[in-house]
């Protein structure tokens, strides 16, 4: 797998500073302002970008709120360190997009999913009502219907986790859920299951995430979603996904690390 696999663009800005903003925040996301390096001056920015002092002021404020950067007496505008970026700011996500995912982008979203995903699924078999499981089978009834590489069938795939997410009961799930939507869109699209045997790996999998939540089978639940994360992340690095037994639960998550 090479460092860059995709850019997806997401929507502009609409207004000046937020512009700015997503552009300096696109290129220290990029890496063309290293971590703890200075940003150009405001004379600098401000003929680059064309915008006046309060602007860039603006726009800088916005990428200080995001951790991106941090203000110093007589040092500057900085670049902050990665760990210290707002991964849960939806405009952060987007302008990873924006900048291009790479592997340490898709790990690090298969571990967070693997650390709520499942836990989301095992609470939604305990508390789903019917018109849970009716959108849990609408979504995977458009899966069938689209094809494996299509929009619509990434869009089907990010309805029933978000679903699934929704069913859990928990108000904290279903805003990650919501606040990372663009990003497992990308992660959906990129780990297409473009073979026939992926396709009804993939599509078997997901079917038994419903049946084990309409059951009421919070182990069987959360095995199948593990199963999930870990195929769709040994497609995005190329090699053959499982269509055998789903792995134990307590191995699976004390792993700590996907397969």
């Amino acid at each position: 797998m090479t460092s860059r696999l995709v850019v997806i663009p997401t929507r502009r800005a609409h207004s000046n500073h937020a512009e700015v903003a997503r552009s300096i925040g696109i290129d220290i996301i990029a890496g063309r302002y290293a971590e703890g390096g200075r940003l150009p001056g405001d004379a600098e920015l401000t003929a680059m970008f064309g915008v006046s002092r309060p602007v860039l002021r603006e726009s800088v404020k916005t990428l200080v709120a995001k951790g991106l950067l941090t203000t110093k007496a007589r040092v500057g505008t900085v670049v902050r360190e990665r760990g210290a970026w707002n991964m849960f700011d939806a405009d952060v996500l987007a302008w990873h997009l924006d900048a291009g995912i790479d592997r340490r982008f898709l790990n690090d979203l298969a571990e967070i999913r693997l650390a709520v995903e499942p836990r989301a699924a095992a609470l939604a078999a305990g508390q789903r009502s019917e018109a849970d499981i009716a959108e849990l089978r609408r979504s995977m009834a458009r899966m069938r219907a689209e094809a494996s590489d299509s929009v619509g069938f990434a869009d089907g795939d990010l309805a029933l986790h978000l679903a699934v997410a929704n069913a859990s009961g928990n108000l904290f799930m279903r805003s990650i859920g919501n606040v990372i939507e663009a990003a497992l869109r990308a992660s959906f699209l990129l780990s297409a299951p473009v073979e026939t045997q992926d396709r009804e790996t993939v599509l078997s999998w997901h079917q038994r995430i419903v049946d084990a939540i309409e059951s009421g089978d919070a182990d069987a639940a959360t095995a199948a979603m593990i199963e999930v994360i870990h195929n769709g992340l040994r497609r995005h690095e190329g090699t053959p996904v499982s269509s055998g037994a789903a792995p134990a639960r307590s191995a699976a998550v004390g792993s700590g690390e996907p397969s």
